[in-house]
Parts: structure tokens; C-alpha cells; sequence
């Protein structure tokens, strides 16, 4: 078993990627009102950028995080000449990287790991299942030992089919299946949750189409008897116009007796 550590070299034991973009992997958030700092990347970071490129980031996760582990320098006039130099050897670096890691790709490619749990009845775990028990699985089924934080996926609540990406290089992700099952049930039982839901989700899809399809209908009766009522409402205006108007009666004064 190797490490790879984030400066490139190659070390016992197991396999640590390249350089997360924070704390819990995830891509930071930008907010109005944000201070931004603009760096320049000397390594690799996931879901931010390859090293050479000029990034854009707040400030707290540049300064707390980028600058003091190494990953990044502030993008100045003097640092932007550095720009070609890193890019060259951050290309050097993948490409050995990827060729060294290749095969560790596509030994967890496609691999199924089954987690036999206790749920309750609504297929909600009493528990979870976490990264760091992802990265057990994988040692104890192929020896290979995986830092927990390069395994890419959400805690795992529910029974069913889940997956999961290792983030071995940024173009070697392997993916791996995870079957989250009950433990008194076979590992093929995840897949019948699956099929369950599956199922559900076509119901509901087909439900909500009826429904649409009803709305259309009634929508489409009123706009008819809409345009019948206008239709009428019109014929009365008309007619009433063409009614004769009767003239009204004059009643003729009384002539004056002449004196």
C-alpha cells in the first residue's frame, strides 16, 4: 500500500489524494458583502481549480486555509510570472500521479461494499453510514487504505442503492456502490429498496400527470364555455341594437279659445 501526500511524494500505507477545498470538502459559498481575495494556485484543489489557475475566493478561506497549507499564494504581479513554471509541473506531477494511481482506480471502480444495518420501518438507518466507516470497507475488502476525506458522498441515512466517488487525482474518480441493507436481510435486499422507490417515484410521477392532465381539461372547459357565454353575451348586445324603437305618444296641448 502507498500514500500520496499533497506535495507529490510517494510514502507507505494508504491513499491520500490532492488538496480538498475546505474543511468538509465542499465548494466554498460566495455572499454579497463578501470580502474577495484573488490567489493563485500552486496545487491541485478539489472543486476549486488545477494549480496554475487564478482564483477568486473569500477572503477568511484564503487567508485560514489556502495560504498557510501551502495550496495557494496571493495573485500578485510577481507571482503571475510563476504561472507557466507551476502549470508545467503540476502537469508532470498528474501525469505520474495518474499513471501511479491507475491501477488503484480501477481496482475501486465499480466495487460493491454491503452494510448490513438495523433500521426501522420507514427504511430510516438507527445511525448512519459515515465516510470514515467507507473508507474501513474499502481496506478490509481490498487492502487498499483510503483517507476518509477523499471519499465523496453525504452520511447515509436510509436503507437502498447508494454511491460514492474516490477522489484519487482530479481525472481519477473511481466510483464504488454502496448497499445499505438490513441485518437480518441479504445484501440484495438494497436493491428491492431501490426498486421499491423506483416504483413509488413512477406512482407519484404518474399521479402528478393525471392530475396536470385533469387541470388541463378543466381549464380548457372553462376558457370553452367562457367563450360560449361571450358568444351569447354578444348575439343580446345585437338584437337589441335591431329592436324597432317605438315612438312615444305626443300629447297635443289644448288650442286656446280666441277671445
Amino acid at each position: 500500500m502507498t500514500v500520496v501526500t499533497h506535495s507529490g511524494t510517494i510514502a507507505p500505507m494508504g491513499v491520500v489524494p490532492f488538496a480538498r477545498a475546505g474543511a468538509n470538502g465542499a465548494p466554498y459559498s460566495y455572499r454579497k458583502g463578501l470580502r474577495i481575495m484573488k490567489v493563485l494556485l500552486l496545487k491541485d484543489v478539489f472543486k476549486l481549480g488545477r494549480a496554475g489557475d487564478v482564483k477568486k475566493v473569500a477572503d477568511g478561506y484564503g487567508r485560514n486555509f489556502l495560504l498557510p497549507q501551502g495550496l495557494a499564494v496571493m495573485a500578485t504581479p510577481g507571482s503571475l510570472k510563476q504561472v507557466d513554471r507551476i502549470r508545467t509541473s503540476a502537469d508532470e506531477l498528474r501525469v505520474r500521479l495518474n499513471q501511479e494511481l491507475g491501477s488503484v482506480a480501477e481496482k475501486l471502480n465499480g466495487l460493491k461494499l454491503a452494510f448490513p444495518v438495523k433500521a426501522g420501518e420507514t427504511g430510516k438507518l438507527y445511525g448512519s453510514i459515515t465516510t470514515a466507516m467507507i473508507a474501513e470497507a474499502i481496506e478490509a475488502d481490498t487492502g487498499l487504505e483510503i483517507d476518509r476525506r477523499q471519499i465523496d458522498t453525504q452520511p447515509i441515512k436510509l436503507l437502498g442503492v447508494h454511491t460514492a466517488v474516490v477522489r484519487l487525482t482530479l481525472d481519477l474518480v473511481p466510483e464504488i456502490t454502496l448497499l445499505v441493507h438490513r441485518d437480518t436481510e441479504p445484501a440484495e435486499a438494497a436493491y428491492e429498496v431501490e426498486a421499491e422507490e423506483t416504483d413509488i417515484a413512477a406512482q407519484i410521477i404518474e399521479d402528478l400527470e393525471e392530475q396536470e392532465a385533469e387541470e388541463e381539461a378543466e381549464q380548457e372547459a372553462a376558457e370553452e364555455a367562457a367563450k360560449e357565454a361571450a358568444k351569447e353575451a354578444a348575439k343580446e348586445e345585437v338584437a337589441a341594437e335591431d329592436e324597432p324603437v317605438e315612438d312615444e305618444a305626443v300629447e297635443e296641448e289644448p288650442a286656446e279659445d280666441e277671445a
